[in-house]
């Protein structure tokens, strides 16, 4: 089995813009214990960038729950919807410029609120750093696929122009 290099800050330290597109075709690694790890092809991603857009969770400001999106890129960013879901964010960028890539879909699993709970993630991977942890982080594989763009799912709520910005990017 060929496995891939595990991504640097340098790669999530950039613009969302940048790094949500490039993370289709890399793979999530999650050791579910010292032998075993488990890998998921990223197959659908959604950017939400910083305190302008309207559906961000950092247009709000700086709250408990969206604090790790103020950090430096490489982090995770999970929160918890609809009492049932936890939905997996990357956080991208420089500290103080809140930006994140929600991972939508992974191969296998179509949905935020489905991969999440069939690949194991929960409230305990809040701020985990990707770059260092020995639980989860992505590789990238050299594995290249042609990418679709289209608006993000469900956010009516963020208005014109940001409910129809193509920021979505899958396979």
């Amino acid at each position: 089995m060929n496995f891939g290099t595990r991504l640097t800050k340098d790669f999530y330290t950039r613009d969302v813009l940048k790094v949500a597109p490039e993370l289709i075709g890399k793979e999530i690694v999650i050791r579910s214990d010292i032998n075993t790890c488990k890998r998921f092809v990223i197959k659908e991603v959604e950017a939400y960038r910083g305190e302008e857009d309207k559906a961000c969770h950092a247009s709000k400001g700086r709250t408990k729950r969206t604090e790790i999106m103020f950090d430096e890129g490489g982090k995770i960013y999970v929160y918890f919807v609809y009492g049932m879901y936890w939905m997996l964010n990357v956080v991208t960028g420089e500290k103080d410029n809140p930006q994140a890539v929600l991972i939508r879909g992974v191969e296998g699993f179509k949905g935020p609120g489905i991969l999440t709970r069939e690949i194991g993630i929960d409230g305990s991977f809040y701020g985990e750093n990707l770059t260092q942890s020995d639980r989860i982080w992505i590789e990238d594989t050299g594995i290249e696929l042609q990418i679709k763009t289209g608006k993000r799912i469900g956010i009516d709520y963020a208005g014109e122009p940001w409910k129809n910005k193509p920021w979505r990017f899958w396979v």
